[in-house]
């Protein structure tokens, strides 16, 4: 306990943990005092419980006895409530969380070193349910804040310079996705989790090499930099697809984030996805997971936890699978190799992270998304299997990221931070481009190509957190300098055109395209200062925010390894205003103003304009929203606009004359609803639409890839009929989408269901976990998604995914 003592005693890491070794408490009896010699559950070292479902106050009793706790609490407090029991390899913390999972009833620590029962608030602030969550002391990252009961959504995160935050404290629309969820849904990568959300939609194709997606109706990671952040900072996420074996948490903030993370490598602006990575737990683990997928996908997984030293004051987190064989898509075989090393160290006022990450994908007859020549209609798509992308093209992406952070705490109420890091990724692919519709009955054509892609990133930020009061008003006030550069380097070497089918692929001879050389393309570099405060008053009943970042952005293109016309160099402010008010503890409302930065574009040689530069673009979003916390679960209700200006060629001259704005509203909602059974789910609607655009007849249409409607829902239900069973289904809806400006060509809608089941038990004194998804179960043939540049993905056929865990 001497390093938490010396953190300062509004730190967040101080606070953090403190809430959960009050919250690492109790269990009871039924009518009086049960008392055993004195353990302590934040030190009990992890053990195999079989404790089946019943009445709580017995289960908590039997609890009791089987860690040596001392506990007492009013009878009248586990009256009528029933306990779902646990059964498995669990430390006691997690082990009495799972019991009181959805009682309402939270453990606290008394003075004495015993235990008693209260009742949790219902915003969950200040007893905190223990859910399968670890604290964890890091860099920034802080503590991990812990997870609505089932594990899947935590109630808080990190919102870029602002820190970790609970969701209730957000001025914003945010989700916190868990690596329980991860495990539980078997999902590969980051796409996959992000099907659970309403306001995120994937338009990757599947089996291709590249996850993009839209966020409140904008583009995010369609191009060649990455766009996903990493413990907050741009630069060191793998760049085209991110697994998800290292990720402890995935964080959606909705809406633009230039202010919070700085300005996206790709000028995105719907939203920003930060991925947390896995460090150390408090409890050694040892956990190996089997995998298998249809048709014959084939893998391992190994996670393995440990701490060391003087009170365990170094740690080290280390994931490593491999998977192989041939996928759902007809002639197309996958093999992924990823390694993933994280290293971190807690003393009384230093805390540093070192996190390494290497990952290998390949892939034959890899599948690309599809044009339309223009006045035809969309043809139905096909079957999910079929594959118009020759059996001989293949593709190779490799990426390596590294990244160190530290925190020291100058004193009690001044933290210094530094991150410093990045990545390099390397694509090499023989394929198709992007194959083009010709007619109704579906035959298309494509010239392959030889590709080679090389992209290098680096980022370094340091900057300062103070807590201080002026008057009633407490601050907590952030001060960051940031740098990120990056480099793309490409070559290509065309074939020539084949032609194939979307109903009925054809088999083409193979084409021998020389390697190409790698050139470099183009170089840039975002820089800035940001400085924001949130102020807060009435026992933080009402909290401030707001906050300034100078952006600089400075780039180059090449051709031949020589600069081509002028260079990039333009600066811009993007403010943030937000306040969140809480009449009740258990309910937030809020409201933001934000902005979003897009590097400006360069008027084309075509332009009578030609050279001109201009100015970076603002994105503007106003937002409103209500959030109620029940507990167990919590709802969101959210209203938004975000306006984005572009550029276009209006006869000879190029200028910024188009605007699209988008006007929606988000509810979602999270956590466990009744004993037993829990909710995911949330429905957006966006109005959508080219308020000004160059072409006259395409004002007030609809943006490409802006559905109107989507929807999602998933159920998971633990059976009272055999313990450890839990059933799980769900659906996504897409509603129509349109392909082109003109909106002559739109995608069908589409409805997904999804069903599975898990199964938790021991074996040989190990924890073990089967599970099973069927995805598409109705064998569903759609068009998924359409990307910003009217490429449009075929969906996923039926699906078959398995897993067998067990922690040794």
């Amino acid at each position: 306990m001497t390093a938490l003592r010396s953190l300062p005693k509004r730190h967040p890491v101080t606070l953090a943990v403190r809430s959960a070794i009050i919250s690492l408490a109790l269990v009871g009896s039924c009518a009086n005092t049960w008392a055993a010699p004195m353990q302590s559950l934040a030190t009990s070292p992890a053990k195999v419980f079989n404790i089946p479902a019943g009445p709580l106050g017995h289960t908590l009793s039997r609890f009791a006895a089987e860690t040596g706790i001392s506990l007492s609490f009013e009878p009248a407090l586990t009256e009528g409530l029933m306990s779902p029991g646990v059964s498995g390899n669990y430390s006691a913390a997690d082990a009495a969380a799972r019991l009181l999972s959805g009682s309402g009833l939270a453990m606290s620590l008394r003075p004495d070193g015993s235990y008693t029962l209260v009742k949790q608030p219902a915003s969950g602030a200040d007893v905190v349910t223990l859910a399968a969550t670890t604290v964890i002391a890091s860099p920034e990252s802080n503590s991990l804040p812990t997870a609505y009961p089932g594990g899947q959504v935590a109630r808080g995160g990190r919102v870029g310079i602002l820190g970790n935050k609970d969701i209730m404290d957000v001025p914003f629309s945010v989700t916190n996705y868990t690596s329980e969820l991860i495990r539980d849904q078997q999902a590969t990568t980051v796409a996959d989790v992000l099907e659970r959300d309403s306001s995120v939609r994937s338009t990757g194709q599947v089996g291709g090499v590249v996850d993009s997606f839209y966020i409140r109706g904008f583009p995010i990671g369609e191009g060649n930099l990455g766009e996903l952040a990493f413990d907050g900072v741009y630069g060191v996420t793998p760049n085209y697809r991110v697994f998800t074996d290292y990720i402890e948490r995935i964080e959606v903030v909705k809406g633009p984030g230039a202010l919070l993370y700085g300005m996206s490598p790709n000028s995105g602006v719907g939203g920003v996805i930060n991925i947390v990575p896995k460090r150390s737990l408090e409890q050694d683990l040892t956990r190996f997971t089997a995998t298998y997928g249809s048709d014959t996908q084939a893998g391992g997984h190994i996670d393995v936890s440990r701490r060391f030293g003087e009170e365990n004051r170094f740690g080290v987190r280390i994931n490593a699978s491999t998977q192989g064989g041939d996928t759902v898509q007809d002639n197309q075989s996958r093999d992924v190799d990823i390694g993933a090393i994280s290293l971190d160290y807690r003393g009384d006022r230093l805390r540093a992270t070192l996190d390494l990450i290497a990952q290998e994908e390949k892939l034959d007859a890899l599948a690309r998304p599809y044009l339309i020549s223009a006045g035809l209609d969309v043809p139905s798509a096909p079957n999910g299997t079929k594959n118009t992308t020759q059996d001989w093209s293949w593709a190779k992406t490799r990426d390596k990221s590294a990244m160190l952070g530290t925190e020291y705490d100058l004193n009690d109420r001044v933290t210094v931070f530094a991150h410093a890091g990045g990545g390099k990724s390397d694509v090499s692919r023989l394929s198709d481009q992007t194959p083009r519709i010709l007619n109704d009955a579906g035959d298309t054509v494509v010239t392959p190509g030889y590709y080679k892609f090389e992209v290098d990133r680096y980022t370094v930020d340091a900057g300062g957190r103070a807590y201080f009061e002026t008057g009633p008003v407490s601050h907590t006030a952030t001060l960051q300098a940031t740098r990120y550069r990056d480099k793309l380097s490409r070559g290509i070497n065309t074939g020539t055109p084949m032609t194939s089918n979307i109903y009925h692929p054809t088999d083409q001879p193979k084409q021998h395209i020389p390697s190409p050389d790698v050139m470099k393309v183009s170089e840039t570099e975002l820089s800035g200062v940001a400085l924001a405060d949130t102020m807060a008053i009435l026992e933080d009943r009402v909290q401030f925010t707001y906050g300034l970042r100078r952006q600089n952005i400075e780039s180059t293109n090449y051709s031949g390894g020589s600069a081509v016309g002028p260079s990039y160099d333009e600066s811009a402010t993007t403010p943030l205003a937000a306040i969140v008010v809480k009449p009740w503890e258990n309910v937030s409302l809020y409201y933001n103003y934000i902005e979003g930065l897009t590097k400006g574009d360069t008027a084309p040689a075509t332009a009578s304009n030609a050279g001109e530069v201009f100015a970076p673009y603002r994105s503007r979003q106003n937002e409103v929203g209500v959030k109620v916390d029940y507990g167990t679960f919590s709802t969101t209700l959210s209203a938004f606009q975000i306006k984005k200006p572009s550029a276009e060629l209006n006869g000879t001259v190029y200028s910024v004359q188009g605007k699209q704005r988008n006007r929606g509203i988000e509810f979602n909602t999270f956590g466990e609803i009744a004993q037993g059974t829990r909710i995911l789910g949330g429905v957006t609607w966006i109005d959508a639409e080219l308020t000004d655009t160059s072409t006259t007849a395409n004002r007030g249409n609809r943006p490409v890839g802006v559905p109107e409607v989507q929807a999602n829902l998933w159920l998971e239900w633990d059976t009272p009929w055999v313990q450890g069973v839990t059933l799980t289904g769900g659906a996504i809806y897409t509603g129509e989408q349109y392909v082109d400006q003109a909106n002559t060509q739109e995608l069908d809608a589409w409805t997904r269901f999804d069903v599975g089941a898990r199964y938790s038990t021991t074996i040989a004194d190990r924890a073990t976990t089967f599970r099973a998804t069927v995805q598409n179960v109705f064998d569903r043939e759609y068009w998924s998604g359409v990307a910003s540049y009217s490429a449009f993905s075929l969906g996923a056929p039926r699906t078959l995914l398995m897993s067998a865990s067990v922690d040794f």
